[in-house]
């Protein structure tokens, strides 16, 4: 289909332009990643000493914490709480996340020091 003013086989263009941002290290440990498995996926990590892998893995740790607990404060915040059975449920999941995340804490420091 060709519109009014267009040649045959032009094409209509619009939407959003592509944005491509690339992950990083630093950006991922931000985020709350710790494990070395994903952390490995970047090239610098395998530049790194055991030392300095660790204090990334202790700043994702960290960060995925804050984050976790900051969602737990978020969903026990809402207003009328006791009156929505779901939030009980996305409370008990996000202390199911806190939980993995003490017993993963426990893992890597084993595993690193």
């Amino acid at each position: 289909m060709v519109f009014e003013g267009m040649e045959q086989g032009e094409q209509i263009k619009g939407g959003k332009p592509k944005i491509t941002q690339s992950m990083t290290l630093q950006k991922a440990v931000d985020m709350g990643e710790y494990e070395p498995e994903y952390l490995a996926t970047f090239p610098e990590w395998h530049a790194l000493s055991k030392h300095v892998q660790f204090q990334f893995i202790k700043q994702g740790l960290d960060n995925r914490r804050r984050q976790l607990w900051i969602q737990w404060a978020e969903v026990n915040n809402t207003p009328d709480f006791h009156l929505k059975p779901q939030l009980a449920i996305a409370i008990k999941n996000i202390e199911k996340q806190i939980k993995k995340l003490d017993t993963d804490w426990e893992r890597l420091f084993t595993k690193y020091s």
